[in-house]
C-alpha cells in the first residue's frame, strides 16, 4: 500500500535515541489520510514523537468500511524501496500485482508480505466483485542496511501458526511468540501477531524484555496493561517487559507489534526508505523516469507520480529520551 500524501513530509526514523528503555503506556492518536476514492485510513506510525516500534515503521488501520456500492481500495502502481509491506485483512479481499510478476488475492488473516529490497512497484485493489466490508491494516518493516538491496519478492502465506490460551487465539504474522514461529521472511528480530480475544479473557502474554512493543486495536474493547483501547488506537509500551496483561471487555481483536530497537538511522519519505538524501532523490528520479522499479502489468490505470521533494535537506537525526 502506498503513502498517497501529495505533500509527503520526510521522517527521521530509527536510532536508539528514539527508544524508551523502560515500560511505558503511551497512547498514540491517529492521523486520518484519504486513500483513493472510498478508503480513509488512520495512520498510527510514523507518529509525532513515535517513529518506529522495532523495525515496524508504518502502520495504517482502515475500516470496517461498507464498500458494497463503492470501488473499495484502488491504489495504482507505485514504488517501494528499503522495506517490506505487510498486508493484513480482517474482512474483504485485496488483489496484489507487482513488477516481479506476482498476482495474488489476499484474504482475511492471510499474510501478504512484499520485500521491496532495492526496488519494486505494485498495485492493490478490491476485486470488481468484492465483499460488502473492507477492514484491515497495512504495515511496513524497515530493512537493515545488510539487506536493503536484496532482490524484490512477494510471499503469500494463507496458513499461519496459532498460539492458543483460554480466551485467546493468536495468529503469527512475523517472528515468534511463545515458542511458535511464522514462516514469513524476516531480517531483524521482530514479532507481529493478530490476537483474537473472547469477552472476559484475562491473560498475560509472554514478551521479550529486549524488544520494544506496541498494541493496535482492530475491533472491540480490550484493556492492555490497564489502559482501555478502542478500535483504531495504538498503545506504545516501551521495552523491559517480560509479560503483558490483557483483558477483553468484549470480543476484541488486537495486533501485537514488537522487535529489537532498530539501531540504524533512516530517512523515510513517501514510499522510500534510505539512509541519505541522495538515496531518496535517486529513487524519486528512477521512478519518474521509468527505470529500476519495473512495471506492474494488468492494472487498469496510470502509475502514481511522485510528489515533489521538500526544499530542505533530509538527514537522519536521533532523539534522546
Amino acid at each position: 500500500m502506498s503513502n498517497l500524501d501529495r505533500e509527503a513530509v520526510p521522517a527521521q526514523c530509527g536510532g536508539r535515541g528514539f527508544v524508551v528503555a523502560e515500560p511505558v503506556r503511551e497512547l498514540l492518536s491517529p492521523r486520518r489520510v484519504q486513500l483513493g476514492e472510498s478508503t480513509e485510513v488512520r495512520r498510527l506510525l510514523p507518529n509525532l514523537g513515535r517513529r518506529m516500534v522495532g523495525a515496524w515503521c508504518f502502520v495504517d488501520h482502515y475500516g470496517p468500511d461498507d464498500i458494497a456500492d463503492e470501488p473499495g481500495m484502488q491504489v495504482p502502481p507505485h514504488p517501494h524501496m528499503g522495506l517490506q509491506t505487510v498486508s493484513w485483512l480482517h474482512e474483504g479481499e485485496v488483489l496484489h500485482r507487482d513488477s516481479t510478476g506476482s498476482l495474488q488475492t489476499v484474504r482475511p488473516r492471510e499474510l501478504g508480505l512484499m520485500t521491496s529490497g532495492r526496488a519494486i512497484s505494485h498495485s492493490e485493489e478490491s476485486p470488481k466483485s468484492h465483499a460488502r466490508l473492507l477492514h484491515g491494516a497495512q504495515l511496513w518493516v524497515a530493512l537493515p542496511d545488510a539487506h536493503r538491496h536484496t532482490e524484490p519478492h512477494f510471499e503469500h502465506h494463507p496458513d499461519l501458526p496459532v498460539v492458543t490460551a483460554p480466551g485467546l487465539s493468536a495468529k503469527l504474522l512475523l517472528g515468534s511468540l511463545d515458542g511458535t514461529t511464522s514462516p514469513g521472511t524476516t531480517y531483524t528480530p521482530i514479532v507481529g501477531a493478530d490476537l483474537t480475544l473472547t469477552q472476559g479473557a484475562d491473560l498475560r502474554l509472554p514478551l521479550e524484555p529486549d524488544f520494544e512493543y506496541a498494541v493496535l486495536s482492530m475491533s472491540g474493547e480490550a484493556h492492555v496493561d490497564g489502559v482501555p483501547l478502542l478500535p483504531g488506537s495504538m498503545l506504545y509500551l516501551g521495552c523491559g517487559r517480560t509479560e503483558l496483561p490483557v483483558r477483553a471487555a468484549s470480543d476484541a481483536s488486537l495486533m501485537l507489534l514488537g522487535g529489537e530497537p532498530f539501531e540504524e538511522e533512516l530517512i523515510m519519505w513517501w514510499n522510500f526508505i534510505g539512509r541519505t538524501q541522495s538515496d531518496i532523490e535517486q529513487a524519486r528520479t528512477d521512478w519518474m523516469t521509468g527505470t529500476r522499479f519495473g512495471e506492474v502489468k494488468g492494472y487498469d490505470g496510470a502509475p502514481l507520480p511522485a510528489p515533489e521533494l521538500p526544499p530542505v535537506a533530509l538527514k537522519p537525526r536521533g532523539r534522546v529520551r
